[in-house]
């Protein structure tokens, strides 16, 4: 008798990536790390990498991190070791992190994980990182993104394969939410419900426990769906806009980085402003406090242009025109 259809789903998706990761490693057996937080998404994930692992010849192991952001979240980091240990997992390592402030404590407790996750992999010599995140987060992440009106990119979700070197994979964007959660059920894992998923001073739990359910009621069942075929749409075309705007940088740049206004004129507006992103990014603008107003900005001193003074974006950099040049510089 074979396992539960949601398990074999679940192996199956894991599977996958274990193969491309084979294909794509210079080692024969390399080691790829499950991220867990001991929830049901990522103890599923947790083992299915114990499971397929072994039978691939991959080496298999887990991290992970307490964010510290809850009474006992240590012991229970120590608790969430000892079970992905006792799947066969190893390394194992629980990682403490401290979470600062900066945008938001949302995006601060994002960045310091991932931040623990990368040095876990340098450490390790991890090939890959496997994260829980299903169809159902996909389907969270467009809605935040079309909330804040953030663009295409935004509207393309999280990626299958992303980070350096593609090191972080996502074997559940295809699977929803209660596949995986049925996984665990039907093999008897115990799983951690973290309260901030309920706590509804978190953006993300606002989306999840009100606005999606909303949408389904008034629209019907599907929503989840759509919003997550709507991420890989947009992904297609963000890529394929990105590459035009790459190819477009290099065309407009000179020695000195500085763009000719003349060329980037000629640019259709979604292709132009990705220019001058990537050029502000480039010349120290951090990416995630470089907002579409500050683009748009810039993009009046090629479009509306009027003898503006210089602009000055996040991170002390500082645009202005001269000469039928765009120049990006330290304010």
């Amino acid at each position: 008798m074979g396992p539960h259809p949601t398990v074999a789903a679940i192996r199956l998706a894991v599977r996958r990536v274990l193969h491309d990761v084979l294909g794509s490693s210079a080692d024969p057996h390399p080691l790829v790390l499950a991220a867990c937080s001991g929830g049901a998404d990522s103890m599923a994930l947790a083992a299915a990498l114990a499971f397929e692992g072994p039978r691939l010849g991959v080496r298999s192991g887990a991290v992970t991190v307490d964010h510290g952001l809850q009474d006992g979240s240590a012991v229970r980091a120590q608790e969430v070791a000892g079970r992905l240990r006792a799947l066969g997992l190893d390394p194992v390592d629980a990682i403490g992190v401290t979470v600062g402030r900066q945008g938001g404590p949302e995006a601060a407790a994002r960045d310091a994980r991932y931040a623990a996750l990368d040095a876990a992999a340098e450490r390790f010599g991890a090939a890959a990182v496997l994260l829980g995140h299903t169809r159902d987060d996909q389907a969270e992440t467009v809605l935040l993104g079309l909330a804040r009106g953030s663009g295409i990119r935004s509207l393309s979700g999280m990626a299958a394969v992303s980070g350096v070197d593609g090191r972080y994979r996502r074997p559940f964007l295809l699977l929803d939410r209660d596949t995986v959660r049925q996984g665990c059920l039907a093999q008897g894992i115990t799983v951690w419900e973290d309260p901030h998923n309920h706590d509804p001073a978190y953006t993300r739990s606002r989306v999840r426990h009100e606005a999606l359910p909303v949408l389904e009621k008034s629209l019907g069942k599907g929503v989840v769906e759509a919003l997550a075929r709507t991420a890989q749409l947009s992904r297609d075309d963000a890529d394929a806009l990105d590459q035009w705007a790459a190819d477009a940088q290099a065309d407009a740049a000179g020695d000195d980085g500085s763009l000719d206004v003349r060329r980037l004129s000629t640019l259709p507006a979604a292709v132009r402003r990705r220019v001058l992103r990537r050029t502000a990014i480039a010349a120290g603008s951090p990416p995630g406090f470089l907002f579409a107003r500050h683009i748009e900005e810039v993009d009046r001193l090629v479009t509306g242009w009027r003898g503006q003074k210089a602009l000055n974006l996040p991170g002390g950099v500082a645009v202005r025109r001269a000469n039928g040049r765009l120049f990006f510089s330290p304010s």
